[in-house]
């Protein structure tokens, strides 16, 4: 599924970092809530280090790199929340309407 455009590679490149940022960001939150939340230490530091072991395989966390697997790294972005369909509007027509044809395929 490699038949987009070295433009949509190049922003892909240029955005993904700052993708993760935010997906981390967001994860970070949701950590601190959970420290934070009622229950023995122990319980809530072994819920985060399952929670933490679980979050890391997200490709909102680290994703390997290639442009043959940039369509499947978006896919699991917008299915993870990492980011949405409105993240994409800086790629190309057939890129958009590609990824959304498949996310929405999800929702079947």
């Amino acid at each position: 599924m490699n038949r987009f455009s070295e433009k949509d590679w190049k922003v892909f490149r240029s955005k993904i970092a700052g993708w993760q940022e935010a997906y981390m960001e967001k994860l970070n939150r949701e950590y601190i809530k959970l420290l934070s939340g009622e229950g023995h230490a122990s319980e809530k530091f072994w819920a985060l280090e399952k929670r933490i072991r679980q979050d890391k395989k997200d490709c909102g966390v680290q994703c390997e790199m290639s442009r043959s697997n940039q369509f499947y790294i978006m896919l699991s972005l917008l299915n993870e929340g990492a980011i949405t369909l409105d993240d994409l509007s800086d790629f190309s027509e057939d890129l958009q309407e590609t990824i959304n044809h498949f996310y929405k395929l999800r929702d079947r």
